[in-house]
């Protein structure tokens, strides 16, 4: 005698919407509405919506014995701890703390007073957020959002001038082709330069334009002048910063400068008329984009703007239109072949 695997009751279903809990517990959902059912009797009726009226039959579930906290969850749909932090609100605040918002309560200290208080110390001695978070055994994300909430701000790391050469020193914040710039007769030693402003934009005293900006990441000053015609080229303004992707290119500026290709490209393009982003800073992008693996302008578009242009020394980095006319600008001047010939001398 052969017994068939099928199914011997097909059609004995569980009607929709209803949940066993366990062989004397229901749950039954229908219209909006729920029905909470031990034993036949009902424990408790709601609607769907109401989260705090939810959570008591939860509990009443547990803290009566008529299922677990296992069950209750499965047949909720949660956790068992959030089963267990039902019960616990429920211990405390009656039926005020079942009515809390999902999530940590806004406005609560997930940290008590005293180790707020030993988080700024550790930090204002200068204590990174890594080994901040290993000493009161937490993570490091943690201790971000904490510093973030708390406002803090760090100091600007003060930096000494390094003397470069007999002659004179360089400022921190100056690429290295400086030298060429102190080395050069044209400059007199009673000019200034703007601090924070990357010396190979100014190789002569026509191209000493300083930025009228002071924030690096705020460049509203400079675009202004540039509309209003009284800016050839937008001068590189750095600021302090740290982790910035893709930097490493800076390290071939001073080969870059001293191969002439910006002093080239002046003699022979002159300058893209007023501008924000007039030929050097045309020109820079386009190297830049060479050692990123950049191919074609159109792949800016996977890339920051923002990091970009902090590399740039700019606010942003151009958009690939922009970059697009002025490429088509030098094109229509048909000076390429005298351009290259002028590098390779």
């Amino acid at each position: 005698m052969t017994v068939s695997r099928d199914d011997l009751f097909p059609d004995a279903r569980n009607p929709q919407g209803t949940f066993v809990i366990n062989e004397r517990c229901v749950l039954r959902a229908q219209d909006g509405h729920c029905v909470l059912l031990v034993s036949g009797i009902i424990l408790a009726q709601y609607e769907a919506t109401d989260r705090m009226a939810e959570a008591h039959a939860m509990v009443s579930l547990v803290e009566q014995g008529w299922a677990d906290q296992i069950e209750v969850a499965r047949a909720f749909n949660c956790a068992a701890r959030t089963v267990r932090r039902h019960q616990r609100r429920f211990e405390e605040s009656g039926l005020a703390g079942l009515g809390q918002g999902r999530g940590y309560p806004r406005g609560r200290a997930r940290l008590a007073k005293p180790r707020r208080q030993l988080v700024q110390r550790l930090k204002g001695k200068g204590y990174g957020q890594r080994e901040i978070a290993r000493r009161i055994g937490v993570s490091e994300n943690a201790v971000r959002k904490l510093l973030r909430r708390l406002g803090w701000k760090g100091a600007s790391p003060a930096q000494t001038e390094l003397p470069l050469c007999a002659e004179g020193s360089a400022h921190p914040k100056l690429s290295g082709s400086a030298l060429a710039a102190l080395a050069s007769p044209s400059l007199s030693p009673a000019q200034s330069a703007h601090p924070k402003v990357s010396a190979f934009c100014s190789t002569s005293t026509e191209r000493s334009l300083t930025s009228q900006d002071t924030d690096p990441t705020d460049r509203r000053a400079d675009r202004l002048l540039a509309r209003l015609g009284l800016l050839q080229d937008a001068p590189p303004l750095f600021g302090s910063a740290t982790a910035i992707p893709r930097a490493g290119v800076l390290l071939a500026l001073p080969v870059l400068v001293a191969s002439g290709l910006f002093d080239c490209a002046q003699k022979i393009y002159g300058q893209l008329g007023p501008a924000f982003y007039g030929l050097r800073t045309s020109l820079l992008t386009l190297l830049l984009m060479a050692l990123w693996r950049i191919k074609r302008p159109e792949g800016l578009k996977e890339y920051s703007p923002q990091d970009l242009g902090r590399v740039l020394g700019l606010d942003r980095a151009p958009e690939v239109k922009t970059l697009r006319r002025k490429l088509a600008r030098l094109a229509a001047t048909g000076r390429a072949a005298q351009f290259g010939q002028a590098l390779a001398q």
